[in-house]
């Protein structure tokens, strides 16, 4: 399997995620990305919602001819036809082909099939024996069966998905030639699967897309094939990253909180929305925040945004506002009064949100009740990271019991 980038050996070992420290929320202040292009960093709960939510700041924009330089190799997340990069009636428009598939109502009937996956996934990781690698039984084995199931991809090569996914998301683990030729291989993939759903139409996410977006028109070849391509990497990569990360917090910073989450459902789902607020997907010198470009002048936390300004909204901080959310130790099982902005909010909100919590929480519930004593089979400092991405996680994780 293509796996990500990793460090040579005189370099430091990287800290979980969870250990990172953010920066403290306070008004918009200048940085820069990775390529030097400067940045307004905004930091508060409230300035994010207003940065993601407020249309004088937009995704198109930043890939207009007098756009700066964004990443050291374009990635997926560059494609000017995708849905992300879209704005205004033209991201509705190819939103709601997609949409009544992701609603909760929609994605609360998957549950049962959903919990029988995670059920076979862990009798298999426990029929393995201990020690077993929890990424290559559970962690990376779930979404890719959910989504697989879901776009009727059951006959798809996992090494292969992990391999555009990599690229994909990469930021510095792959170059440019190599990014644009996995871009390329998906690409192709993509169509051929948009053309045969069309011949051949089925009950599954990818031929309910092209039927839809036949139907209503306004939705071109390149950005329905830009659609499928990003269900199939987002439906799995962040819900990979997300658990692999929390099975490392939990096993080795809150064992009690494990026992208790195996053993209330309830308090796996309050958990679930905790997990997700306290741990990034990545390193924020990788990423800052979600990029937007002002559109013209906008005032954000008192302070004037020019038109044409780079924006970087970080989720991340203002998970931690200390307007929003208690500081200290997080209590994992304590209701969130104001949501998170893990999946983003406006109109990129981000649409699998929903189908991403149930994973986590069926994952966790049900690999917790059926084993409690769970643990680390490796101090943490020896975790071998996924790294060179948008996103880190193990690449790797022994566990035993």
């Amino acid at each position: 399997m293509t796996t990500a980038h990793h460090p040579g050996p005189d370099t430091p070992p990287l800290i979980p995620l969870h250990c990172l420290r953010h920066v403290e929320p306070g008004p918009p202040r200048q940085a820069a990305l990775p390529t030097g292009t400067a940045v307004w960093l905004v930091t508060r709960h409230a300035d994010v919602r207003q940065v993601l939510a407020d249309p004088r700041l937009n995704r198109a924009s930043l890939y207009a001819a007098d756009a700066p330089r964004l990443m050291v190799t374009p990635n997926i997340l560059d494609d000017p036809a995708s849905l992300l990069n879209s704005d205004g009636p033209e991201h509705q428009r190819i939103r709601r082909t997609v949409q009544r598939a992701f609603t909760p109502r929609a994605i609360e009937r998957w549950r049962p099939w959903v919990s029988s996956v995670v059920d076979e996934l862990v009798a298999d990781l426990v029929a393995a024996g201990p020690p077993v690698d929890a990424v290559a039984a559970l962690t990376r084995q779930l979404p890719v069966a959910v989504i697989s199931r879901l776009m009727a991809l059951e006959g798809l090569d996992h090494e292969r998905l992990a391999h555009w996914s990599d690229h994909a998301l990469s930021a510095t683990a792959y170059s440019a030639e190599e990014i644009a030729g996995a871009m390329r291989e998906f690409g192709a993939f993509g169509h051929q699967l948009v053309v045969e759903r069309r011949k051949n139409p089925g009950d599954d996410l990818v031929s309910s897309l092209v039927q839809a977006a036949d139907q209503t028109g306004g939705v071109t070849e390149e950005q329905l094939t830009s659609l499928v391509c990003g269900l199939v990497v987002a439906g799995h990569e962040t819900t990979m990253t997300t658990l692999g990360n929390a099975l490392v917090y939990l096993l080795d910073e809150d064992r009690a909180a494990w026992r208790r989450i195996g053993a209330d459902p309830e308090a796996a789902s309050a958990a679930t929305e905790q997990l997700l607020r306290e741990i990034p997907l990545g390193d924020r010198e990788v990423l800052p925040g979600l990029l937007r470009r002002a559109v013209e002048d906008v005032e954000i936390g008192g302070v004037l945004i020019p038109a044409g300004a780079v924006v970087a909204a970080d989720a991340v901080s203002a998970n931690h506002d200390p307007l929003v959310y208690p500081e200290g130790t997080p209590d994992l099982f304590a209701p969130l009064g104001t949501p998170s902005l893990t999946f983003g909010a406006g109109p990129h909100h981000c649409l699998g949100a929903w189908l991403a919590r149930m994973e986590l929480e069926l994952g966790l519930h049900k690999l917790a009740r059926r084993l409690p004593g769970l643990r680390l089979a490796l101090p943490v400092e020896e975790i071998e990271w996924r790294q060179g991405l948008l996103t880190r996680s193990p690449q790797r994780l022994e566990v035993s019991w």
